[in-house]
């Protein structure tokens, strides 16, 4: 791969691969069980050991790889970095580029049922009007994108990857959607190149805790946001803590155990979800939150994916949201900083729409995608009515 070349890409895993995976998970040394009847202590013991055999004897990896390989799949070196990405131009005139980031624990797996609906709706019944030319990259370091070899790949430096990204695929003027790192993403976009943005679309945002504070809660829907933000606060960020501060180290662990690697990702994916708390793989179908763990531990990125945390915990402030760039947000309930229209409001003066939505949490491809795929029709409709 040399310059700015867009070369076709097709993942097969090597036999082998998937041979070694058996192995290692039938020779896994198992930790004491928890001493709780809950998933306090994090994921249990009986669960992660059924999840794990289910794995071994009954996941079916190639039919991820088949569905991956019915979308166009590209790579494309930018800054030292292979870039891979999924590019579905729409068959509609006048559809709008739409850049869609995914997060962590994440990959570009979890948009696999939205991009041809974002890309076709007149196929489900909807309006041309709506259509997208969709490109879902992953982000450096997760997935079939090579791990960067320096430092420097934060939000910003991301979003500046991704500017030239779209550049070569002809895209001078782009709308882009972010959730989770995502998120932060797409609103370094709005710093880095807010004069080729349409606007902005986001599955939630975060609202620094100084400008909670100072607003307080007035509703019932801030006061059970703010609680479930201290929730969160007290018990939940303690990996967040780790990916920040000793990525390398933690990626020693998990690159070397795909149990491991199961419990660091299926636990986020239970408590962060609308309606998985004691069973994800249930919400979600095994197979489904086993193609995600599996696309970590054949691609090896624990380290690399985790490193975001470390790289964003570095990378100097953005500065205050809105730039010109008009933004939209919808809130899913189950989602990990919930934040109301007021909070948002307070910091960004471009912010155009608001949703809190009824159903749903942080991965919302995943579990709503009909929700999913609506509300970003709405959020760009809104913002090409206001004509920018």
């Amino acid at each position: 791969m040399s310059g700015a070349a867009l070369e076709p890409f097709r993942y097969e895993a090597p036999a082998e691969a998937l041979d070694d995976l058996r192995s290692r998970l039938a020779a896994t040394r198992w930790p004491d069980p928890e001493t709780v009847a809950d998933w306090s202590q994090g994921v249990p013991l009986r669960y992660l050991r059924e999840l794990c055999e289910h794995w071994r004897l009954e996941h079916d990896w190639r039919r991820a790889e088949r569905r991956l390989a019915g979308l166009p799949q590209f790579r494309t070196e930018i800054d030292g970095t292979a870039i891979h990405f999924l590019h579905l131009p729409s068959p509609h005139e006048g559809a709008l580029p739409l850049l869609l980031t995914h997060g962590w624990p994440s990959s570009v797996l979890e948009f696999l049922e939205v991009v041809e609906p974002l890309a076709d709706p007149v196929r489900d019944g909807g309006a041309a009007a709506d259509a997208f030319h969709v490109v879902c990259p992953s982000l450096p370091g997760f997935g079939f994108s090579a791990a960067p070899r320096r430092t420097g790949w934060g939000p910003a430096g991301i979003a500046a990857a991704w500017a030239e990204l779209m550049s070569r695929l002809g895209y001078e003027r782009f709308a882009a959607h972010g959730g989770d790192w995502g998120a932060a993403v797409t609103r370094s976009l709005a710093h880095v190149a807010p004069e080729r943005l349409v606007g902005i679309h986001l599955d939630g945002d975060h609202v620094p805790r100084a400008t909670v504070e100072r607003l307080g809660a007035e509703t019932e829907y801030e006061r059970r946001a703010l609680a479930r933000r201290n929730e969160f606060g007290k018990r939940g960020t303690g990996y967040s803590r780790l990916q920040a501060t000793r990525p390398q180290t933690l990626g020693a662990a998990l690159a070397d155990s795909p149990a491991g690697q199961c419990a660091w990702i299926v636990e986020k994916f239970a408590a962060w979800s609308d309606g998985g708390a004691e069973d994800p793989a249930g919400l979600f179908g095994p197979q489904v939150l086993l193609d995600t763990v599996t696309l970590y531990w054949l691609t090896q990125t624990a380290a690399s994916a985790a490193r975001i945390y470390w790289e964003a915990a570095r990378e100097p402030t953005a500065g205050p949201a809105g730039n010109g760039v008009p933004t939209a947000v919808s809130v899913y309930p189950a989602d990990i900083n919930l934040a109301s229209e007021r909070w948002i409001a307070a910091g960004d003066p471009d912010l155009i729409r608001y949703r809190a939505l009824e159903r749903g949490g942080h991965f919302a491809a995943l579990e709503v995608p009909d929700l999913f795929v609506a509300e970003l029709r709405a959020a760009f409709a809104a913002i090409r009515e206001r004509g920018r």
